[in-house]
């Protein structure tokens, strides 16, 4: 399809419309069409037929007029919030996090299920998924056939569109169709994204950077996610694959073999600190993972082991490497690693300063996110389901850009 035709046109406006109405709701058309660059004729065509299906809904501003001659209320638009429901559903290697979200992204309810995912065969892994997404449903009042779509999120290298789970810390397997397994147990539409780009796009929605449309996500867990907001919308490779930067090389060891970024900072990396220490070790096996050992260095008084200090400077480095690649104003680091608090934050820093070229490191400032408890997480994938929702009509490789 061309990018002058008109009805690829009109679904690009109909999309930049809704999201300005939800980034900025209520709003007046008018400042529709002074932030969207849209005339009245098209924003009037759009919201008006919005409004017809139940996805915009007026709201008249008692006081306020557009025109002191007409005398008539100003209406404001807003999205309609039971225009559609949707489940957010994170999978991550010690639990699953499920949030089920409406048209506005306000959750409605959430639940986390602590459980050993990783290394699950597949079909267990999918059950446990199903059992999260009908619980959170009926703890929402809801039924399965109030929900239009569902989207899972995991960390690794995930295929957008397909569903498929090309590698992750999750599965044993390679190659794992996610995706067409939860939609087969649950009869909806099931998408899945990595949890890095659903950060991100939390983040745009959600979070601190509404009003930003360029910057990156560094996950920072089993895998080492990245995340790229470029002009308003997630970057993706080919086929839709997301960024995993894990397997990106900061050197060789004494022996001359490759040393990689999940090698010193991940979760797995740095819990090898704490082997020594029998209560931690098993909390480990039991899959309680990174967060036990971080409330075991608060109850014994202990300084974080040197192997924090190594995985901080390390992700110092590979921030650094990524504002050399994209140059984006912001860079939030987000994930369990973040527990360890100020010895790994300072170690960033310096590992950042070390690394990065002078003029990138008075323009990218670098921000940390404490972990988030499961209704924000579960909230990430909603995001990702209703930006389906919301028709984005371009394709799903790289930031391209309307007309």
């Amino acid at each position: 399809m061309k990018t002058g035709d008109p009805e690829l046109m009109r679904e690009i406006n109909r999309f930049h419309i809704l999201d300005l109405i939800r980034r900025h709701g209520p709003i007046a058309r008018v400042e529709i069409c002074a932030r969207g660059d849209l005339s009245s004729t098209t924003v009037s065509a759009i919201t008006g037929a919005l409004i017809e299906d139940g996805i915009v809904q007026p709201v008249p501003v008692g006081g306020i007029h557009e025109s002191a001659a007409r005398g008539r209320p100003r209406v404001m638009l807003q999205l309609n919030p039971s225009a559609a429901r949707v489940v957010g559903l994170r999978v991550g290697p010690h639990g699953i996090a499920a949030a089920v979200t409406d048209f506005r992204g306000e959750v409605l309810s959430s639940l986390e299920v602590p459980v050993r995912v990783r290394r699950q065969p597949v079909t267990v892994v999918a059950d446990l998924a199903e059992d999260a997404v009908r619980r959170v449903v009926v703890d929402a009042a809801l039924t399965l056939r109030d929900v239009d779509s569902i989207c899972a999120t995991l960390p690794g290298i995930v295929e957008y569109g397909t569903g498929l789970v090309r590698a992750s810390p999750i599965f044993a397997e390679r190659d794992v169709l996610f995706g067409e397994a939860l939609s087969r147990r649950l009869d909806i539409r099931t998408v899945v994204e990595s949890d890095a780009n659903a950060i991100a796009l939390a983040e745009h929605w959600f979070g601190g950077c509404r009003d930003l449309g360029d910057f990156a996500v560094l996950f920072l867990e089993q895998s080492i996610g990245l995340g790229v907001m470029h002009d308003g919308r997630l970057f993706r490779g080919a086929h839709g694959l997301s960024h995993d930067i894990g397997r990106m090389v900061l050197g060789t060891d004494a022996r001359g073999a490759l040393v990689r970024l999940v090698d010193v900072a991940s979760e797995t990396a740095v819990l090898t600190a704490f082997e020594a220490d029998p209560v931690v070790r098993d909390a480990a096996r039991a899959g309680l993972g990174l967060r036990h050992a971080v409330e075991r260095l608060g109850q014994t008084g202990l300084a974080a082991p040197p192997l924090v200090t190594e995985a901080g400077r390390a992700i110092g480095i590979a921030v650094a490497n990524v504002a050399t690649l994209f140059a984006p104003p912001r860079i939030i680091l987000s994930g369990s690693l973040l527990g360890f608090g100020a010895p790994l934050v300072e170690a960033i820093s310096a590992g950042f300063a070390e690394a990065v070229a002078e003029p990138l490191a008075e323009v990218t400032e670098i921000l940390t996110d404490p972990p988030r408890g499961a209704a924000r997480l579960g909230q990430g994938a909603a995001a990702v389901a209703l930006c389906e929702l919301y028709g984005s009509p371009w394709n799903t490789t790289g930031p391209v850009r309307p007309g």
